[in-house]
């Protein structure tokens, strides 16, 4: 395995960046589809949900193989053993819940109802599965459950990366913004 280095490259950090955009965009979207159906009459919030939503699958192979080739940094020293096993199992969850699981379990609703998910309006998903109009309410709970499981992991990583840069003082934020050294 590659030694730690001292800083996340600028691939690592665009990466991070362009995700969270996608991932946030992804979520309101998704949000507004469900809970303000006078904006979605036509279905056209639902369709760009799907297709920023869709294009983080591909993303996260980017980004894993990124990360499997280019190690992160060191956490701060001021880190306790706990918070050092949180971070690293945070982040963890983040990419399995958020990254996979979440864009995953809407394709699956797709696949389920027999609708189609064209990534980034380009090209489409093959179904994961045929349409199986009885296990659509199932899967949409799975899929609504996790989104909202995501929404408080990833509001709580932000707020965890504010408390690097306001109270502890460490780095750790400045040195995940691209151009930028802790």
């Amino acid at each position: 395995m590659p030694c730690e280095s001292a800083h996340y490259t600028e691939t690592a950090k665009w990466l991070h960046w362009l995700m969270a955009a996608f991932w946030i965009s992804a979520w309101a979207l998704g949000f507004c589809a469900v809970h303000w159906h006078a904006v979605n009459e036509d279905h056209q919030v639902t369709f760009w949900h799907k297709a920023i939503a869709s294009t983080l699958l591909f993303l996260i192979v980017l980004r894993v193989a990124w990360r499997l080739t280019h190690p992160a940094p060191a956490l701060p020293g001021n880190m306790t053993p706990f918070m050092r096993k949180a971070a690293h199992h945070g982040h963890l969850v983040l990419y399995a819940v958020a990254l996979m699981a979440l864009p995953l379990s809407g394709w699956l609703w797709s696949s389920v109802v027999g609708r189609s998910i064209l990534v980034l309006g380009l090209f489409p998903l093959p179904p994961l599965t045929g349409e199986h109009s009885s296990l659509a309410p199932y899967v949409k709970g799975f899929h609504t459950y996790v989104a909202w499981a995501c929404g408080v992991l990833v509001a709580g990583h932000g707020l965890i990366a504010l408390k690097h840069h306001v109270i502890d003082r460490d780095g750790v934020l400045r040195g995940m913004l691209p151009g930028r050294r802790a």
